[in-house]
């Protein structure tokens, strides 16, 4: 009998046994419910908001969903940037992380985290290299696309 494979194998049972002693156990379905109704609460607001656009303020089906994006992701980074969404996703884990308001979660919160460091070394860099620059170079095209358009329809065009 190989004596050093007897002492891996009592290695890796050991090892396994105080991994299941310090890990905590998850309560699977109370988690999946607490998902599902905060994700389902947001998923309402952004349909609220989207019914709102389109009858009250008339807008057309395209206009409005692109208003009810830029609202849930206004909504998303605000409530980020006071401190409430991460309090939401402490409790609701994966139902606030896959709505939009989830990416504007991920965009806000590098660049609050590193704004001690400066504008320009901490919250510049910062949200290109953790938020992701595909994220936040669409963001800016669309509001550079959004502007452009707006003076374009201000001036008759």
């Amino acid at each position: 009998m190989d004596f050093r494979q007897d002492t891996d194998k009592r290695n890796q049972a050991a090892y396994a046994a105080m991994v299941k002693q310090a890990s905590p156990n998850s309560p699977i379905l109370l988690n999946c419910l607490k998902a599902f109704l905060v994700g389902g609460i947001i998923c309402c607001i952004g349909q609220f908001i989207g019914q709102l656009a389109r009858g009250p303020l008339e807008m057309d089906a395209k206009l409005a969903g692109s208003f009810t994006s830029v609202v849930m992701v206004f909504i998303g980074a605000t409530l980020t940037g006071v401190g409430i969404y991460d309090r939401i996703g402490t409790w609701a884990g994966a139902g606030s992380a896959v709505p939009i308001t989830g990416f504007a979660n991920s965009m806000v919160s590098p660049a609050i985290e590193f704004n001690r460091e400066g504008l320009i070394l901490g919250t510049g860099a910062k949200i290109f290299t953790i938020a992701g620059p595909v994220i936040t170079c669409g963001v800016t095209a669309s509001l550079v696309a959004g502007i452009i358009e707006l003076i374009r329809m201000r001036l008759g065009g």
